[in-house]
């Protein structure tokens, strides 16, 4: 669970419009499966930067940088959906409703795409 401090955000905070996309298997063709991503629904919310670094995949350098996305509490958002702002992807890696009172979930993603 994500714990966060008991401040309350204003309604204008969640001023920034991303589209929640979900994970969707298809065949490919070649008798194998594909995973592409749906738009579920679009939702206003907070992108909050936390860290970025620096790491090695495939013998290359590359970014990794993590955000804190809160937005208003709906069911069925989890680990392995995605938020995207146009070209930005944020991919889902923990949910949490900070207070369990149903009103605000707090995404921790990590930003794969620009």
């Amino acid at each position: 669970m994500i714990r966060e401090t008991g401040k309350a955000r204003p309604v204008g905070a969640l001023r920034r419009r991303l589209l929640l996309e979900a994970p969707v298997e298809m065949p490919d063709g070649a008798g194998g499966r594909l995973t592409v991503f749906e738009t579920v629904a679009a939702v206003w919310a907070q992108v909050e930067w936390l860290s970025g670094n620096e790491r090695w995949r495939g013998e290359r350098p590359e970014q990794a940088v993590s955000h804190r996305i809160t937005l208003r509490w709906r069911a069925g958002i989890d680990a392995g959906q995605r938020l995207r702002d146009g070209e930005q992807v944020f991919d889902i890696r923990a949910v949490g409703d900070p207070d369990g009172g149903r009103r605000r979930l707090v995404c921790l993603v990590e930003e794969v795409g620009r």
